[in-house]
């Protein structure tokens, strides 16, 4: 089980990001804010992230690129995908990357809080078992 969970926010809106992130921290979380794909992937603390929360479009690299880039490293890390932009096409897409969420903008916050519980117990119930 990790024993503090570190959410990554990546949305290239520094409103969203900050909103966001003040939320997850009023619920105790430990917050990481990227304004692009390419901050999270230069990060050197990438590979202790517990979930990412990832908008879906943002110029240069959008979050399903992103995910990509993730999994060419080898980082299985869980994907709550969201958007102001909700086309079917977008949920497939995320679905097929294995996305755990995929949120409209503007959500509910026990949606996220939600999503990223779900998340977390997943780690908690996968991680290693006494005496392994």
């Amino acid at each position: 089980m990790i024993a503090n969970p570190v959410i990554a926010i990546v949305d290239d809106d520094a409103a969203v990001r900050q909103a966001l992130g003040s939320l997850l921290r009023s619920f105790n979380m430990s917050v990481e804010l990227y304004a692009s794909g390419n901050d999270l992937l230069q990060s050197n603390t990438i590979e202790s992230i517990s979930c990412l929360i990832a908008d879906v479009q943002m110029p240069a690299m959008n979050g399903f690129a992103l995910c990509e880039h993730l999994r060419a490293r080898g980082l299985a890390t869980p994907v709550i995908f969201m958007t102001a932009f909700p086309e079917e096409h977008c949920r497939q897409r995320a679905e097929a990357i294995g996305a755990v969420c995929f949120l409209s903008k503007p959500f509910m916050e026990t949606d996220i809080i939600r999503c990223i519980g779900n998340v977390l117990a997943r780690s908690a119930n996968s991680g290693p078992r006494p005496g392994d």
